[in-house]
């Protein structure tokens, strides 16, 4: 079983975890490289050359792999982890989650505002509802999560308006396919990373109010 219970998909890449050993489907695990200078880098797009480091995307793996030097013991050298690495790695995945999500609404694939998402959900046309994480409770309950999908309120409205080209978004949603996997999987990173007890509440079930 993958993390979270789910069943592993056979043709998923796989990779290990070296905190906690555990070997798991690598979207759920966040890529390291080490640069010519033994610098640390986060690579979330998984692009840079060399051997990686795969370290799960939670908070609490994340600061025990830098605080207990995890690092330089997996990759058997000198580590130099630069200052202010977590906020990098976040706003790398914040980048990647906004280009991401921006690309499904150049495709028509993903529709802003509350009449439209409450459209799309009505119709079935929704597969994962994106609502701001700064937004009120009150306007936000009163949609819910697509049956069968997913609902992650992971961003804030500013970083959701700049996937929408927007100030400021509120509500979103996806279309099933396209580039819904990968904005769920960037989706699930970032919120291991943002949630401040370690825990992965991403897609957590919502309801109408």
């Amino acid at each position: 079983m993958a993390r979270g219970g789910r069943p592993k998909d056979r043709d998923v890449s796989e990779r290990k975890c070296i905190v906690s050993g555990e070997v798991q489907p690598k979207h759920g695990l966040i890529r390291f490289a080490i640069g010519p200078d033994q610098q640390l880098v986060p690579d979330v797009r998984e692009k840079l050359p060399g051997r990686g480091i795969w370290v799960t995307a939670e908070r609490q793996m994340l600061e025990q792999a830098l605080a207990k030097n995890i690092f330089a013991r997996a990759s058997k050298q000198t580590v130099n982890v630069p200052q202010g690495m977590l906020a990098e790695l976040e706003n790398q995945l914040v980048g990647r989650m906004v280009e991401m999500i921006a690309l499904a609404r150049k495709s028509g694939k993903a529709v802003a505002g509350f009449e439209k998402v409450k459209s799309w959900l009505a119709e079935g046309r929704a597969k994962v509802l994106l609502q701001a994480s700064d937004g009120s409770a009150r306007g936000k309950g009163k949609l819910w999560t697509p049956e069968g999908g997913r609902f992650f309120d992971v961003l804030t409205s500013k970083e959701l308006g700049l996937a929408f080209g927007r100030e400021s978004v509120i509500h979103g949603a996806l279309a099933a396919g396209g580039l819904s996997t990968r904005v769920v999987e960037e989706a699930t990173r970032l919120q291991g990373l943002r949630d401040k007890d370690g825990s992965v509440a991403a897609g957590k079930e919502k309801t109408t109010t």
